[in-house]
């Protein structure tokens, strides 16, 4: 299947060439969607930019590239509009056969990426011995989404949840611990990860204020690093524990990941420190080993210090960091590596980079990309919290979504005099109230924060996951309605397009292609998003204006197929958002 607009903007660029020679072979023809559409489907505006290099006018420019353009198998004949607009219009042939091509591919006419690459995401990342809570909500779920189309792109994606499981907070829970509840260092469980955490903050605040505590902890973290066997129980213990509680959420979110936790690198750290010392890159400066930044100064304008050794021996996050992407460059063979945290960590990722990149570690073939996101806030525009001022459990707020749109589902269910099984209406509510939560989450920008509200994202209008999920819903219905099978109308349809909304339709199903390229390129599921949730009112516009079950032939199986694509893209953009879609709701 032709990629649109990337062969569109393939031809523009042969015809500059030939207009205007080699050297304009490379130039962006600036091919856009129209910005109305009786002039066309598309537009190029590239004639007004090159006005100032050739010295001619930019109409006269447009009329020489479309002189030269070949487009005669996709559009109509080009034509050049205002001060040089170069207007493009899709043939309803080649419309129909790109329609006829989706229908009969598995994949909706995507094609695998020429190149597959080793990518890395990593992503969701909470700390042993802590609940997850609503930070972790972003990380987790946009991460994944980013993985599920990066993965079919057919991209080779290693999933790594890179958890806080090391350092100075387990000599401080486990000093605590031997005192007030010495049975969970050696009994699995003893607990519960409610109480850990309770317990965990009472440890942070002795850390804080006893000076004796401190030390103690201090040294329990040496033993740790340094293998004692008790030591290493209890730390097993607290990480199994966690695990298990972050699997539920995991498993509520349908999400999949490999553990690749701190502790994991705690055996590189030395070589890091050593390794940048050969190369001259580190400095001792206060008794810590730092390497010294470029761009990057403090208040007094002098040059930063990334740390790379405290003055007391030990390593920290940027070290772990370091150690972490020379393994997966070196070891994992990673060619493009994803860091999905909040906007906060910008700087420090960028001066891990830059560490990285100065010794050697990071090629100019291997792309690392910081993909930060915004807040979770609440009604008063302020981080998400409890009543009481505690951060959001994850796992209470999607207890809540799904609870939530379980009462909305039994509400319509008594409405409409329904009667429905306890099984329909548990399903019902899990897809509905989890896929609410995620597509809320999903449909922003990521680089903003977005103030989380339950009602809007369990709407059954507007662009939220119930809209989507109904339209796909209401394509059942018609199936049902005229028992109808999908399957057996075959892949070999021709698709008729002849009223204006089946046009319209059909060239938003036809852009699927474009939006999952840019997603996999520039990582912001929220335009998924918004091509499914255009793609529902598209489709809602046509099929209040045109009849399907009761049209002629061969307009009913046309506009059979038509439902049947919209559905099945329906499901796989959803899919690629980590959302399951309903039969019925």
């Amino acid at each position: 299947m032709i990629l649109t607009i990337a062969e569109l903007k393939k031809r523009l660029e042969q015809a500059l060439s030939v207009a205007f020679g080699t050297e304009y072979a490379t130039v962006d023809p600036i091919l856009v969607p129209a910005s109305n559409p009786k002039f066309g489907d598309y537009q190029a505006n590239v004639a007004m930019a090159l006005a100032k290099s050739l010295g001619q006018a930019p109409r006269a420019i447009a009329e020489q590239i479309v002189q030269h353009l070949n487009v005669s198998d996709l559009c109509e004949l080009p034509t050049v509009a205002g001060p040089g607009f170069i207007n493009l219009r899709l043939k309803t042939d080649y419309l129909e056969k790109q329609l006829g091509t989706m229908l009969a591919d598995d994949r909706l006419g995507v094609e695998h990426v020429a190149k597959s690459q080793r990518v890395i995401v990593d992503f969701s990342s909470p700390n042993i011995a802590k609940e997850m809570h609503v930070g972790h909500l972003r990380s987790t779920i946009i991460g994944d989404s980013i993985a599920r189309v990066l993965e079919f792109q057919g991209h080779d994606v290693l999933r790594l949840n890179h958890v806080g499981d090391w350092g100075t907070q387990f000599g401080m829970l486990i000093t605590y611990l031997r005192e007030a509840a010495p049975e969970a260092l050696i009994t699995a469980d003893a607990i519960d990860l409610g109480d850990l955490v309770a317990f965990y903050k009472k440890a942070k605040q002795r850390f804080d204020e006893d000076e004796a505590f401190r030390d103690t902890a201090r040294q329990e973290v040496v033993r740790l690093q340094s293998g004692a066997e008790d030591t290493l129980k209890a730390w097993r213990l607290l990480c199994d524990q966690s695990r298990r509680e972050f699997q539920i959420i995991y498993a509520l979110l349908d999400v999949t990941l490999t553990e690749r936790g701190e502790s994991f690198y705690n055996s590189l750290l030395s070589d890091v420190a050593t390794d940048l010392e050969k190369l001259g890159l580190l400095v001792t400066d206060q008794g810590a080993r730092c390497v010294f930044l470029e761009g990057f100064t403090n208040k007094e304008g002098e040059p930063l210090p990334l740390i790379v050794q405290k003055s007391d021996g030990g390593y920290n996050y940027a070290t772990t960091d370091l150690a972490a992407i020379r393994y997966r460059i070196q070891q994992d063979q990673a060619e493009r590596i994803l860091y999905l945290t909040d906007m906060g960590q910008s700087n420090h990722f960028a001066q891990v980079f830059q560490v990285a990149q100065r010794a050697g570690w990071l090629p100019d073939t291997v792309e690392v990309v910081h993909v930060p996101f915004g807040l979770v806030l609440g009604d008063d525009g302020k981080k998400l919290k409890t009543r009481s001022g505690e951060t959001v459990r994850l796992r209470e707020l999607l207890d809540e979504a799904v609870n939530r749109a379980r009462t909305d589902l039994e509400t319509r269910i008594q409405e409409e005099g329904r009667q429905e099984t306890e099984g329909f209406i548990a399903h019902v509510a899990q897809v509905v109230g989890i896929g609410s939560v995620k597509y809320a989450d999903l449909s922003q920008n990521r680089t903003g924060s977005y103030i989380f509200s339950f009602d809007k994202m369990l709407a059954l209008n507007g662009n939220t996951a119930p809209y989507m999920l109904y339209a796909y819903v209401r394509i059942q219905g018609i199936t049902r309605k005229g028992q109808i099978d999908f399957e057996q109308l075959g892949t070999n349809l021709k698709v008729l397009l002849r009223d204006e909304t089946e046009f319209t339709l059909a060239k938003h199903l036809l852009q699927l292609d474009e939006i999952i390229a840019q997603v996999g390129q520039e990582l912001f599921p929220n335009r998924l998003c918004q091509y499914l949730f255009e793609l529902s009112q598209k489709f809602n516009q046509f099929y209040d204006r045109c009849p399907v079950l009761q049209a002629e032939e061969p307009l009913r199986t046309s506009r059979l197929a038509l439902c049947n694509l919209t559905a099945n893209t329906l499901k796989l953009g959803l899919s690629l958002l980590g959302i399951l879609v309903l039969e019925r709701m």
